[in-house]
């Protein structure tokens, strides 16, 4: 067979683009494929078998539709567009997350896709949930918190909280980011499928969570209304709120539900109860509505019945799973536990070693200081020694210069005791020569007046011998010489005789008088001289002593 019939046997093709929340895929589709098989390839391409809570979403003139699986792709109302994008997303949502989501895959694509309708508020969530949420999505990004790793400003990048919360608190980017911190440092050691699981146990009590809202009118006065349809059942809510619905219809007490074109009817399973009907603006939003609440209730009676055996096998292949990680995750724990242990005690022994070695280098320069010190020290010392010697000569000047100044001070003190001796000495010999000229004064006023009364009475003996003579030997006067005659030779040489011996004495005493004052007048002169020596003597010692003071 030849390559161009190969080729003109080879099928007719067209390319799809898949778009999941995270992820984008192309295909290529022959021309003769249902939806089903479509769908049933983009599930193996994702490793999906919880199928039943998925589909494929296209917009077609500005509305949103799903891709039916008994009909094939190209004989339905495609956009015109090469490739022909498909929405990837979960269309019915589970009753209970924890009990109906059993792989991982189904659960991180629930996560994603609600996490994506509470930030762009097609659910709405109080702030305080929204901060919540928010960490358990860090947790499920991010892993366990690190301080040291996850430094501020690392949320900086993530989107993490609706626009609205943004808006209606006027806090700071820096602000929020401490908050879902806070919350954030709380799930440490909770695994990435574990907080994704906590995310959606929480977003599953939420007002809006799982319901798909379509305007209607009740009557014919084409009243708005709003109908919504989720795992529960319908409910009619007033165009203003959509949190408490103003009439519900579990599926459990519906009998029938009919569709034809704009009308939709519900019949309660009680007969008695009054049917509802409303209107839609469009038949393909009819039919949408329709399909929608027969795919949820089937899924509602399926969760009552016992389960298929895929669906048992799938059961135990989760509880499997599940004990194998959450024995993995024990012994990841126990692992990084370990690890952080390890790491903690290489961080210990580290600082263990920077501190000796921060030791041993001040050790070093402690040795290098001492060392400097020492020779600083050896050289002080040196100095000191010499100053010591220094000061010993000085010291030993000084005492010198000491003994000198007490001697000098004692020969002072000597000399001035001897001055002072020497000046009551001089006083004394003053006192004394007072007393004696004193003494003397009235020894020669005395002489004198001795010397006095003996002149006088040597005149008067004078002039009576000569009155004597005069009257005994009148011719003596006209002869003064005599002859010779042995007799009055005699007396008169007798009276001559006493005559000069009594000269004589006045002669002697008067002499002695005179030595004596003369005597007396020299001592008084060698006494004044000696008291000025003594005089200046004691002005040289004073001076010294102010000198001595001094020094």
């Amino acid at each position: 067979m030849s390559i161009r019939g190969l080729k003109k046997k080879q099928p007719k093709t067209f390319k799809v683009k898949i778009i999941t929340v995270d992820a984008e895929m192309e295909f290529s589709c022959e021309m003769k494929w249902k939806g089903k098989d479509l769908f049933d390839l983009v599930c193996r391409a994702l490793g999906l078998r919880e199928t039943w809570f998925f589909g494929l979403q296209y917009t077609i003139k500005g509305m949103c539709t799903w891709l039916k699986m008994d009909k094939k792709v190209l004989d339905q109302e495609m956009p015109k567009e090469d490739p022909i994008s498909f929405h990837f997303l979960a269309k019915f949502y589970p009753e209970k997350v924890e009990e109906e989501l059993l792989q991982e895959i189904t659960q991180h694509l629930f996560f994603l896709q609600v996490k994506k309708q509470i930030l762009d508020e097609e659910i709405y969530c109080s702030p305080e949930a929204t901060v919540l949420l928010a960490s358990y999505a860090v947790q499920a990004k991010y892993g366990d918190y690190d301080p040291n790793f996850h430094e501020p400003g690392f949320l900086a990048h993530d989107e993490l909280l609706p626009k609205r919360v943004l808006r209606q608190y006027q806090l700071t980017a820096e602000m929020w980011e401490e908050k879902i911190t806070a919350w954030y440092a709380e799930h440490r050691g909770i695994a990435r499928d574990e907080a994704e699981m906590n995310y959606l146990k929480i977003a599953q009590d939420l007002e809006m969570y799982g319901v798909n809202y379509f305007p209607i009118a009740q009557n014919k006065n084409h009243t708005d209304l709003l109908l919504g349809v989720d795992a529960k059942g319908i409910h009619i809510y007033s165009i203003n709120n959509r949190f408490s619905p103003n009439k519900s219809f579990e599926w459990s007490s519906i009998r029938n539900i009919s569709c034809s074109e704009k009308e939709l009817t519900i019949k309660p399973l009680d007969k008695k109860a009054e049917v509802f009907k409303f209107f839609s603006s469009q038949l393909k939003v009819n039919k949408l509505i329709f399909q929608l609440c027969i795919g949820n209730h089937d899924l509602f009676m399926r969760r009552r019945k016992v389960d298929s055996i895929e669906i048992q096998q799938m059961k135990a292949q989760a509880r499997e799973e599940k004990a194998r990680k959450k024995m993995e995750n024990q012994r990841l724990a126990r692992e990084k536990q370990l690890r952080e242990e390890a790491e903690r005690a290489k961080e210990e022994l580290e600082r263990r070693l920077f501190q000796l070695e921060d030791e041993a280098r001040q050790a070093n320069e402690a040795l290098l200081r001492s060392q400097e010190a020492a020779e600083l020290l050896a050289e002080k010392a040196q100095i000191a020694e010499e100053e010591a010697k220094l000061l010993a000569q000085n010291a030993a000047e000084a005492e010198q210069e000491r003994q000198r100044l007490e001697l000098t001070a004692l020969k002072s003190k000597e000399e001035k005791r001897l001055m002072e001796q020497k000046m009551r000495e001089a006083e004394l010999i003053a006192v004394k020569l007072v007393k004696e000229s004193d003494r003397r004064a009235k020894e020669a006023e005395h002489l004198k007046q001795d010397l006095h009364e003996a002149r006088e009475a040597e005149r008067k003996a004078k002039q009576k011998l000569l009155d004597i003579t005069r009257l005994n030997y009148p011719h003596m006067a006209k002869y003064p010489q005599y002859s010779s005659g042995d007799s009055r030779d005699a007396n008169f040489d007798k009276g001559s005789i006493k005559l000069d011996l009594k000269d004589i004495d006045l002669k002697r005493l008067s002499f002695e008088i005179e030595r004596e004052r003369l005597d007396y007048l020299e001592k008084s002169r060698k006494f004044e001289d000696r008291l000025k020596e003594l005089k200046s003597e004691i002005h040289a010692l004073k001076l010294e002593e102010k000198q001595a003071g001094l020094y």
